[in-house]
C-alpha cells in the first residue's frame, strides 16, 4: 500500500472530491464557454447580422466542445503533454456517444460523459507517462483506447441516465412551475457561486424550457444581487467583476459570513417562480446557457436565441414587447431591487457588517 501511495504521489494523481468535483468539473466548464458557448454566440450574431463567416466560425467551435472539455479537464489535473493533447480524441468521442442514448435517440449526457471519462483516461494516461523508452507511442496509446473504450461502453448509459433526470426536473417544473421554479432556481444559482459549475451541470443534464429560465433566473440572482449589494465596498471594478463575471469571487467572504448569501438566495426564491409562473421564460438555446447567468450576457442571448428559434419553426409568433420586460425584470432589475432590500434587512440587523462583502 506504502507503494502505491508512493507511485501515485509522484504521478500527481490526487484522488479526492476536490480535485474531481470542483477543478475537474470547473475546467470542464470553461472548456464549455470556450468552443459551445462561443460557437453558440458567433452563430447568433451571424444569423441575426447575416456574416456567413460568424456562423461559419460559430459551427466550428461548437464541434469542439467535446475535445475542449477534455483538454480542459486533463489541463486541471496537472497532465503531461502528451497525456493533454490524447484527450482531444477521447473527449469528441465521449461527448459523441454520451449525446447517444442506449435507446439509439438523441442525449443530453455528453459534458457529463466527458467529464467521467477524460478523468479516467487522464489519470491512465498519467500513470504510465514517460515509464517506457517509448513514451510517445505507450502515452497516447493508453489515453486514447481507455478513453474510447470506456466512452463506448459508458457513455451511452450516462446520457440516457442524465437525459433522464433532465427530462424529470423539466417535467415536474412544468407540472409545478411555482414549487419547481423555487427549487431549481435557488439551486443552481447557488451552485454558480459555490466552486462548481452551474453551467456543466445544466449542460449535463440538458436542462431547457421553463427549468432552464428557473436556473437562468436563479443566476442571475446571486451574479447581479452580489454585484449590486456590495457596490458600497466594491465600487464599479466589482459591480462588473460579478455583475457580467461571476459571484463566485464571495466564496472567501461567504465562508466568512455565510449570511452575507441569504440576500440574494431569497431574490432567486422570488425571481424564480416569476419567471416560470408569470413570465413564462423559457430557455429554449443550448442547455449550458442556463447555468451561466449574466456571465458575458450569455443567459440572455440563449433566451433570445431559443425565441429566434422558436419563430422560425412556428413554435412562437412573435418576440413580444412582454417577453422583453419579463426577461429584463428576471435578470436585472429584480434580482438588484431585492437582493439590496433583502441586504439592507441584514445590515440594520447586524448579520452583515461593513465590509463583509469587500473583494480582497
Amino acid at each position: 500500500m506504502g507503494k502505491v501511495k508512493e507511485f501515485l504521489k509522484r504521478k500527481d494523481i490526487v484522488i479526492s472530491a476536490k480535485r474531481y468535483g470542483i477543478d475537474a468539473l470547473g475546467a470542464m466548464a470553461q472548456g464549455l464557454f470556450c468552443s459551445l458557448l462561443i460557437g453558440t454566440i458567433l452563430n447568433t450574431l451571424g444569423a441575426q447580422l447575416g456574416i456567413e463567416a460568424l456562423e461559419t466560425a460559430g459551427g466550428y467551435a461548437s464541434a469542439m466542445s467535446g475535445a475542449a472539455m477534455a483538454i480542459a479537464i486533463g489541463y486541471a489535473l496537472n497532465a503531461p503533454p502528451l497525456v493533454l493533447f490524447s484527450l482531444a480524441t477521447v473527449g469528441y468521442a465521449a461527448n459523441a456517444l454520451g449525446s447517444t442514448t442506449l435507446s439509439g435517440g438523441s442525449g443530453a449526457g455528453g459534458p457529463l460523459a466527458v467529464l467521467f471519462i477524460a478523468i479516467i483516461a487522464a489519470e491512465c494516461g498519467k500513470a504510465v507517462s514517460k515509464e517506457t523508452k517509448i513514451d510517445i507511442l505507450v502515452t497516447p496509446l493508453v489515453t486514447i483506447l481507455v478513453g474510447v473504450g470506456l466512452a463506448a461502453w459508458w457513455a451511452p448509459a450516462i446520457g440516457t441516465a442524465a437525459s433522464a433526470v433532465g427530462n424529470l426536473v423539466m417535467w415536474a417544473t412544468d407540472l409545478q412551475p411555482f414549487l419547481m421554479g423555487i427549487l431549481v432556481s435557488v439551486l443552481v444559482g447557488m451552485a454558480l457561486t459555490l466552486p462548481i459549475s452551474s453551467a456543466a451541470i445544466c449542460a449535463a443534464l440538458g436542462l431547457t424550457g421553463l427549468a432552464g429560465g428557473a436556473a437562468v433566473a436563479g443566476c442571475c440572482a446571486q451574479m447581479v444581487g452580489f454585484a449590486v449589494m456590495s457596490f458600497k465596498e466594491n465600487r464599479w471594478g466589482g459591480l462588473v467583476s460579478q455583475g457580467i463575471g461571476t459571484s463566485m469571487l464571495q466564496m472567501g467572504n461567504i465562508v466568512r459570513n455565510p449570511r452575507i448569501w441569504i440576500a440574494p438566495t431569497l431574490a432567486s426564491a422570488i425571481t424564480g417562480p416569476l419567471a416560470t409562473c408569470l413570465f413564462h421564460l423559457e430557455m429554449n438555446g443550448s442547455p449550458v446557457s442556463s447555468g451561466m447567468g449574466t456571465c458575458g450576457l450569455v443567459g440572455q442571448i440563449g433566451v433570445y436565441t431559443g425565441w429566434v428559434s422558436d419563430v422560425a419553426s412556428g413554435a412562437k409568433s412573435a418576440i413580444t414587447a412582454f417577453d422583453w420586460v419579463g426577461l429584463i425584470l428576471i435578470c436585472f432589475i429584480l434580482p438588484a431591487v431585492l437582493s439590496t432590500l433583502f441586504c439592507e434587512i441584514e445590515r440594520k440587523l447586524g448579520w452583515i457588517k461593513e465590509g463583509d462583502l469587500k473583494l480582497s
